[in-house]
């Protein structure tokens, strides 16, 4: 094991060179081109033995993998924001074609109006692909979480495509110390790609076409492979820790400061990082943190039984479902009819989330305000 101080991007980008995909596939767009900037360069270097591919655009990007993934290699992308978006119809092919690629994706707010900065819109936009979406809180999880990714998508009881998902700019541009795991480790933890292969003589048709009588079956698997690869997540995190030390709760969702809280605060990603300095900083006792990791498949019986004994709950959230409020916090509601559950959006388009609006939000949570509070 190697120590780095490394941009959260370029963590990412060790982390794809680790996993040695066979195919890349590239096109660029803030905040995530440090990744395949990164890649490009180890390409070039001879460090990394892939086939860098060169997209015109995001659609084409992601095309790619699926081709190649079909034909039976390892693949891997990376993208944001717009980019999610014209990626969508592709998006739906891979994972209906049961194609277990992994994409990076550096949250980044959609347009109108123009912005750059942080927030979920567009992996939420996305949640119902079909793809796993996993949620990191640093680059250090950044890193262990894209090699998790592919022992999870390459699981035969799963076999869907992964998001490992970073804020923009929060985690994607930050230096920070990262254990860069060691090659052999790696290998023995993630066993080369052995999924399906394309085969000229027993030759096969993917995702083409499903009538009345068979599409609803096909969403039926699809289904019930997410609903698998909750174990499959909770499996790959508990050996990863095995190996090398570093475990992230049961790898779907992560508890803090809860041994004598009576409320707590559900976010996920770089925000949780925050919870946890105020949390012991200010020596708070009363609220602890559920760290949603997971965000499809969504651990619902792990988050019930995390706020049965509470009295109140907050779910603070970068994303708004327009004329509905926080699509994480009507998640949570849909699990409790016990307990207060109120409902914070912030850090929308990037605007920074302040020490002192944590506290105020604590305060709203002990006073067990309900509704949408705009941070």
């Amino acid at each position: 094991m190697v120590r780095k101080v490394l941009e959260g991007s370029h963590a990412i980008a060790e982390a794809v060179k680790l996993c040695n995909p066979d195919v890349v596939a590239a096109y660029p767009i803030t905040p995530q081109t440090h990744i395949i900037e990164r890649i490009s360069e180890m390409v070039a270097d001879g460090e990394f033995k892939t086939e860098f591919s060169r997209a015109e655009s995001e659609h084409s990007a992601m095309s790619i993998c699926l081709g190649a993934q079909a034909a039976g290699v390892r693949t891997f992308t990376s993208s944001a924001s717009q980019g999610i978006a014209l990626m969508h119809e592709v998006l739906y092919n891979v994972s209906g074609m049961r194609l277990p690629v992994v994409m990076a994706v550096v949250n980044r707010s959609l347009s109108s109006p123009l912005n750059i900065w942080c927030d979920w819109s567009d992996t939420f936009a996305e949640r119902d692909s079909g793809w796993i979406q996993l949620y990191c809180e640093s680059s250090q999880e950044a890193f262990d979480t894209i090699i998790q990714a592919y022992k999870i998508a390459e699981n035969e009881k799963v076999s869907l495509p992964v998001m490992v998902c970073i804020d923009g700019f929060i985690l994607s541009h930050v230096y920070e110390p990262v254990n860069i795991a060691d090659k052999k480790l790696v290998r023995k933890f993630l066993p080369k790609y052995s999924g399906r292969k394309m085969d000229f003589d027993k030759p096969v048709t993917q995702g083409a076409w499903a009538g009345p009588d068979h599409f609803q079956e096909f969403k039926q698997a699809q289904h019930e492979a997410m609903r698998n690869s909750k174990d499959v997540i909770r499996e790959a995190n508990s050996e990863f820790k095995k190996i090398f030390g570093r475990g992230y709760g049961n790898g779907l969702v992560e508890t803090y400061n809860m041994e004598s809280a009576e409320h707590a605060i559900i976010t996920m990603g770089s925000l949780c990082g925050t919870v946890k300095h105020i949390l012991r900083e200010k020596r708070i006792k009363d609220i602890g943190l559920i760290k949603v990791k997971s965000f499809r498949p969504f651990p619902i019986g792990l988050v019930k039984n995390s706020i049965k004994d509470l009295k109140s709950i907050g779910v603070l959230e970068k994303d708004i479902s327009l004329g509905l409020g926080g699509a994480l916090c009507y998640e949570i509601r849909g699990l409790t009819r016990k307990q207060a559950v109120s409902s914070f959006v912030g850090g929308l388009g990037g605007r920074d989330v302040k020490i002192e609006d944590f506290m105020r939000m604590f305060d709203d949570i002990r006073e067990e305000r309900r509704g949408l509070v705009w941070v």
